[in-house]
């Protein structure tokens, strides 16, 4: 007799539990056999509240500070994300602090008002953004003394309008119009050319987006992972 291997209990390192519903549909909806394999649950859910500093440099410095974090508070495998808008025209910026552009409090308004001023005359065609993702998985092997961790990205290019479109989506959303290239890539039609991120259906900005690439990315990792 065969004992069916126990679910892989996977902690994602936020508070937002219905951060944890979405990348959990996410997953199912990439990789179907992960259903019933692995269980997310959050550190609010395992009673940890405390907030972990993110001092890093880039979007994988911070996404594994928190995925280290939130491991060592729960001996589980851990899940963590960071992500936002990298502006070519203002080297990089916002980056990892898209979140807190405008300074606090957090406005997702104030941040847009803040890019648009960053970006008055600057022409359209100097205009090339992306946003990035990096996710990172962290744990210890089994039959390994030290956790490990694995990185990924997953970005979309695109340009940023000078003013808002959509009213979908949050953030930047409003701005981002993907490039033609990268609707190509996920398959969508050439009739989305043009539309900024909050125009775009939710399941059309799923199969384009940054996130999903880099689930997508880190999939055979989990699925190694799992067995």
């Amino acid at each position: 007799m065969t004992l069916e291997k126990a679910p892989l209990v996977l902690c994602l390192a936020t508070q937002n539990r219905h951060k944890v519903e979405e990348l959990l549909a996410l997953l199912v909806g990439l990789a179907p056999e992960l259903q019933g394999r692995m269980r997310l649950t959050s550190l609010a859910d395992l009673g940890v509240h405390d907030d972990v500093v993110e001092d890093g440099a880039t979007f994988a410095d911070n996404a594994i500070i928190k995925a280290r974090a939130a491991h060592e508070r729960t001996g589980l495998w851990s899940l963590s994300d960071d992500s936002g808008l990298e502006v070519d025209a203002l080297a990089g910026a916002p980056g990892i602090h898209s979140a807190r552009w405008a300074g606090e409090p957090r406005s997702d308004q104030r941040n847009i008002d803040k890019l648009l001023a960053d970006l008055a005359g600057v022409p359209a065609s100097q205009r090339q953004a992306q946003f990035g993702c990096t996710l990172c998985l962290y744990g210890r092997p089994e039959g390994q003394s030290q956790p490990q961790s694995v990185v990924k990205q997953g970005v979309c290019r695109g340009t940023l309008r000078d003013s808002l479109a959509g009213r979908g989506g949050f953030g930047y959303d409003p701005l981002f119009v993907p490039d033609p290239q990268e609707l190509a890539a996920a398959g969508l039609p050439d009739t989305l050319r043009g539309l900024t991120y909050a125009e775009l259906s939710s399941e059309d900005k799923n199969r384009l987006s940054h996130r999903t690439r880099a689930v997508a990315a880190l999939l055979p990792d989990l699925l190694a992972l799992i067995g």
